[in-house]
């Protein structure tokens, strides 16, 4: 399998405590690999890194053989980031905003409209940001990661806020668009979601990698079991 992400040895420190250390990882295309743990765990401090935000302290990640220390442009363009913040411009309708990402990426307003009516924001198209729930704002910051059909989807928390319907829609989209050869990194709390989705949870604690968990597709729930036994146990020690 051709490897899409390549994490080695990554490293980050602040000036008073270290927020990541030594994680490795290697993604393949069409693999979704999903990151679990607490807060304060490092999950976001690793995405961010691997979107190309924040600079490791030590080691490097490579996108498609490309190194971020080395060509970030290049690096970057090949990668959909989805923050766990929703920043913008209140006043932007929704139309404006996902526009704003497509002309960044060089993409026509056909694809605008079509992530629009995905993911069910029809109706709001024409409306400020300020005026949309915390549901919407979520699938409207997927929207703007998914745009350009990168080939790395970086996403953090991206069911934070979801309704059960449209979580049921997430997972559906991201089958959809792993099968399609994106290889997709993701955070989230919600063992359901990293069981149905993911080929691999990797469950991180202070910064450190404690523990990877291979999914085999093959009984949904007998793997939900291990992760939950897994995030109990690590809970209550």
């Amino acid at each position: 399998m051709t490897s899409r992400i390549e994490i080695i040895a990554v490293s980050k420190k602040f000036t008073k405590k270290v927020a990541l250390f030594d994680f490795s990882l290697i993604a393949n295309e069409g693999e979704c690999i999903a990151l679990c743990g607490g807060n304060g765990a490092g999950k976001s401090t690793l995405l961010q890194i691997v979107a190309g935000i924040s600079h490791p302290s030590e080691g490097k990640v490579i996108i498609d053989k490309v190194d971020l220390l080395q060509n970030r442009k290049a690096y970057v363009s090949r990668i959909g980031y989805m923050p766990d913040e929703f920043f913008a411009q209140e006043t932007m309708t929704v139309t404006e905003f996902l526009t704003f990402y497509a002309k960044f990426r060089k993409i026509g307003l056909r694809r605008v409209k079509e992530v629009i009516q995905i993911l069910g924001l029809e109706e709001k198209k024409d409306e400020m940001l300020k005026h949309l729930s915390k549901g919407m704002r979520q699938r409207l910051l997927f929207g703007q990661a998914w745009i350009g059909n990168p080939p790395v989807l970086i996403l953090d928390e991206p069911t934070n806020g979801l309704d059960p319907y449209w979580i049921d829609v997430f997972i559906k989209l991201v089958f959809k668009i792993k099968n399609s050869g994106t290889t997709i990194l993701f955070s989230t709390h919600m063992m359901d979601v990293a069981a149905e989705v993911a080929d691999q949870v990797i469950f991180m604690e202070k910064g450190k990698q404690i523990s990877v968990l291979e999914n085999d597709f093959q009984n949904e729930k007998l793997f939900m079991d291990k992760l939950l036994q897994f995030y109990r146990k690590k809970s209550n020690d």
